[in-house]
């Protein structure tokens, strides 16, 4: 029977109390706690991976990137390691005005960036996508985006000579130049016509001409991924890695041409190119199934994509809320936690977010004023201590294992690029605003690199916004154009 199927929550399980002497009830209950706290702990022991397993996870996670960087196995390959053409990261050097336009959901952003000598200063305004051009068609879109794009311009007063501009198409894209990427499909309740299989970046170009007020240079085309790398690469030299831990995630990394047979243009200077890794497809082909557990094949059975996404399943901020909600109920129906009787909301799909985890585990140790507001939000008002502790270290439990996995996957990229010191650049909620993530992924990646091996992690700013204006810059820099 799936987990879902189940019942919501039986009788509540009785506890035989009588002729218990008043002087042995408190040992008695304290003995219970700890018995049901035992029980608690074994329920979740598949949760927490032992260093051995994370060792593993880092070696399976090394052959599927060989395997996407390989022209003969990428077609099978989960983990595709797409070359984004990216090949220069900014030295500094980068100066003059650039757009960036951030297109990924119902709203979108253009941004104007001025970069000069320690100098970095940003206009930006967000934008809306009405349903109906979601919806219609892809002229429709594309004609939107050029409208705003302009109004913009016009506000900023920068709609007289040229600009250079780096859009991030934050979907499902085919990449096949800096300046070029075929959508694959829509997601995120796209659905405009006309536009799967085409170029994207021609039809903003069409768009743009068909208005004729404005001048648009499109120097790139990228992911917020490759734009977060960039982001922090601006600050700091060291970095070669980005990485995104969100609703989603996905990592990129600096890798040398001689070890990309997919690449298809030049070996010249510099000798590299930034890889899209599309991380999160990682285990779609069976080779996780040594640390999914039951609640891990329930998300996937339920999920819009089954069989699809299954590292990011395990990880990312949409599906822990999710994971946490299903050991819970688990536990409530065998009577573990909240006697047998948790709220009726534990046992509807999608009702404990992920933000609850976060907050639960910002109490200090042994206070549980979060822990009981979320439990109340849930509709559940008479939740004991024992319970708020209980509820924590399964709270615990989830998002330390989401670290870890997350930790192993940037070991075995530390491990396989193997250059003494590399910051990896991170963005996306999850890491940003649960309290502990960025600590459990420090010290857990520490264990699993090679000795010799130094890193740091930097938090990225706004780097689907920044950085797509900062590819553009880089690309006018080597370009040798000239940025008005």
């Amino acid at each position: 029977m799936d987990i879902y199927d189940l019942p919501h929550s039986p009788a509540r399980r009785r506890v035989p109390v009588k002729d218990i002497t008043t002087g042995g009830a408190a040992l008695f209950w304290k003995m219970l706690r700890l018995r049901r706290r035992k029980f608690i702990e074994e329920r979740c022991a598949e949760l927490i991976l032992t260093d051995e397993k994370l060792r593993e996870v880092c070696q399976r996670l090394l052959v599927e990137i060989n395997r996407g960087l390989n022209k003969d196995t990428n077609k099978e390959a989960t983990v595709k390691c797409f070359p984004t053409y990216v090949r220069e990261l900014p030295n500094g050097e980068e100066c003059g005005k650039f757009l960036a336009l951030d297109l990924g959901g119902t709203n979108f952003r253009v941004l104007l960036i001025d970069l000069g000598p320690h100098i970095f200063h940003m206009e930006s305004k967000i934008f809306a996508v009405p349903q109906s051009i979601m919806l219609g068609p892809g002229t429709g879109l594309f004609d939107h985006i050029a409208e705003c794009l302009a109004t913009f311009m016009h506000e900023n007063q920068v709609d007289v000579s040229p600009l250079p501009l780096g859009f991030t198409f934050s979907f499902p894209c085919s990449q096949e130049g800096l300046t070029k990427a075929r959508l694959a499909t829509w997601t995120k309740g796209f659905k405009c016509s006309g536009v799967e299989g085409e170029d994207v970046v021609k039809l903003l170009q069409e768009a743009i001409a068909r208005r004729g007020d404005i001048k648009i240079d499109v120097m790139a085309v990228l992911n917020d991924t490759t734009g977060t790398l960039m982001a922090c690469a601006w600050k700091n030299p060291a970095c070669r890695i980005g990485l995104i831990l969100g609703t989603g995630i996905n990592a990129c990394y600096v890798e040398r041409l001689d070890n990309v047979q997919l690449w298809d243009e030049d070996h010249d200077d510099p000798k590299q190119v930034v890889i899209n890794t599309e991380l999160g497809a990682f285990g779609d082909n069976g080779t996780l199934e040594f640390i999914r557990t039951e609640y891990d094949r329930t998300i996937d059975q339920h999920s819009l994509n089954p069989g699809r996404q299954l590292f990011e399943k395990m990880i990312s901020g949409m599906y822990m809320g999710e994971v946490t909600r299903l050991v819970l109920a688990q536990l409530t129906r065998e009577g573990l936690l909240f006697d047998g009787m948790g709220p009726e909301t534990l046992f509807e799909p999608g009702q404990f977010f992920t933000k609850y985890v976060s907050e639960i585990e910002s109490d200090k140790k042994g206070e549980y004023t979060c822990c009981r507001q979320v439990l109340e939000e849930l509709g559940y008002d008479d939740a004991t201590d024992e319970d708020c502790a209980n509820v924590r270290f399964i709270c615990e439990a989830v998002s330390r294992r989401a670290a870890h996995i997350a930790a192993a996957a940037v070991a075995c990229l530390l491990n396989k690029m193997g250059q003494k010191h590399v910051t990896v650049a991170v963005d996306g909620s999850l890491y940003r605003f649960h309290p502990h993530f960025h600590d459990l992924m420090v010290e857990k990646i520490r264990q699993l690199i090679n000795p010799g091996l130094t890193f740091d992690l930097m938090l990225s700013e706004d780097g689907s916004g920044r950085g797509a204006a900062l590819v553009a810059a880089v690309a006018v820099r080597i370009g040798g154009l000239a940025a008005r």
